[in-house]
């Protein structure tokens, strides 16, 4: 083959070969799997593209395995999916190995919507429609030339070059799927590749077109640029495109610095992407790149100059934390416990730096890693992420100091194991002994009893705690229940 793949894999491409000879197919692989490989990245999926019909190949194909895939078919797209299972060394999960087929085709496009008509083409019409030339490359899998590479559009050139470039003319590319606009940039951030400058102003030219594609697609392309190597390359690019102003109006609006009287403030913009490629070189956790990319979205809501001192951003991390919740329903990201993880480091993200201070108490150690919990350890990396000074001395002290708040909360988890503590008195509790509702009086009362243990006012045991509310709620007129 032209093409450098595993053992694993040439016996898989074998089968679907010796399949597609007795359809009488002509078929090839193509896209992504042969890109891959070309760059020497580790790819588990493969596409199959046959002149004829792709979903009849598949369930040939899934007969030459035993045990026999399940074929996820598609009718309406020609599209089907089967998922081949790998044994791997004891103790290690199975790899799984997913070959998507399709039968060429032919597309045409209305203005108004990105789903084509679509129509049995050929290789050379199935090449034309891909979004770019890297991914129109082709492996034959046909008797007479097997493993030919077949490259119509010098899209092996365009891989040496690092070059993205759209096979045909790239405004009735990015017209027809509005979608390869977000790819292109996508691409470039995962593969660090550039985009061609006639490909750029064909992505300029349509940049209102995206408004057709639906948020959950919008969304997934988010997701891949944030979980790339270097996330700010993507992020830049669809800022300097004009379709971030589009799809997430609230990041453009932390770009720019203002100056008033000679005093101005830094370039949030520029500094959140500062701080997302700084979690990225540590984690590849999409909710904390997500908790990076949202940890400064309030500073334009809470922008503030003061006389005398310059701009201030009191309580962004507050309104912040508001926000997370809305910004996640409006991009169809999660509305579960992942939402809750950023919302509570956006909300916590500037306090671990009040810990650096001198004379900082254990109750104040101990207050941040009960609200922290288990996620104190991405809140502190999100904390260290978040020094982009140029000063390499300044950030060396930040890091040192962070260092030292690390010991701390070491020494003080290790006495108090305060992490994963519940207080010993719940609301469900006081409300029995007390015969009260559900309401603002027995929160008051749950996180007077909860303040006293954690600020070292009494001792964290079921008895200390027990005396300590009845007293409370003594104070609020409220007596044990004769029950």
């Amino acid at each position: 083959m032209d093409i450098v793949c595993t053992e694993r894999e040439l016996f898989v491409f074998n089968k679907i070969a010796h399949a597609a000879g007795e359809l009488q197919l002509p078929c090839y692989l193509i896209g992504g799997f042969v890109r891959d490989k070309l760059l020497q990245r580790t790819t588990k999926d493969a596409d199959i593209v046959c002149v004829g019909d792709g979903i009849a190949l598949a369930h040939k194909v899934a007969e030459r395995f035993n045990p026999k895939p399940t074929v996820a078919y598609f009718k309406n797209y020609g599209t089907a999916q089967i998922k081949l299972e790998f044994e791997t060394e004891e103790g290690v999960d199975n790899e799984i190995f997913e070959v998507e087929f399709v039968g060429a085709r032919k597309e045409s496009y209305q203005h108004h919507s990105r789903n084509p008509s679509v129509t049995i083409g050929t290789l050379k019409d199935d090449q034309e429609r891909r979004d770019f030339t890297v991914n129109a490359l082709a492996i034959s899998l046909n008797e007479n030339d097997f493993g030919k590479l077949l490259d119509p559009f010098n899209g092996l050139k365009d891989l040496s070059d690092k070059i993205l470039r759209t096979p045909l003319e790239p405004s009735k590319t990015f017209s027809d799927d509005p979608l390869r606009m977000l790819r292109a940039i996508r691409f470039a951030a995962q593969l660090q590749f550039t985009i061609d400058a006639v490909t750029w102003q064909g992505i300029l030219q349509n940049v209102q077109r995206i408004k057709i594609i639906s948020q959950e697609r919008i969304t997934e392309e988010l997701n891949k640029i944030l979980l790339s190597k270097k996330p700010s390359v993507g992020f830049d690019l669809l800022y300097q495109s004009g379709l971030l102003h589009i799809i997430f109006p609230q990041l453009v609006d932390l770009a720019g610095a203002e100056y008033i009287d000679g005093k101005g403030h830094k370039d949030n913009f520029y500094h959140t992407l500062q701080v997302v490629d700084n979690i990225a070189a540590n984690t590849t956790d999409l909710w904390l790149l997500w908790a990076a990319l949202l940890h400064d979205i309030a500073k334009p809501a809470t922008k503030k100059f003061e006389e005398g001192h310059g701009w201030t951003f009191h309580g962004h991390e507050v309104v912040g934390g508001r926000m997370v919740p809305k910004i996640f329903a409006k991009l169809k990201l999660p509305q579960n416990e992942k939402m809750r993880f950023v919302k509570k480091l956006v909300e916590l993200h500037l306090r671990p730096i009040s810990l650096t201070k001198e004379n900082i108490t254990d109750s104040a150690v101990r207050r941040l890693l009960f609200e922290a919990g288990e996620d104190v350890d991405a809140l502190m990396l999100l904390c260290e992420a978040d020094i982009t000074s140029k000063n390499k001395q300044k950030v060396k002290r930040f890091l040192d100091n962070f260092e030292c708040v690390r010991k701390r909360m070491e020494e003080v988890e290790e006495k108090d194991r305060i992490r994963t503590w519940q207080p010993p008195i719940d609301g469900a509790m006081i409300m029995e002994l007390f015969n009260l509702p559900p309401g603002k009086l027995v929160g008051i009362i749950k996180d007077a009893v909860k303040d006293a243990i954690l600020d070292g006012e009494i001792e964290n045991n079921y008895d200390a705690a027990y005396d300590f509310m009845l007293k409370k709620a003594l104070q609020h007129g409220v007596e044990l229940s004769g029950k």
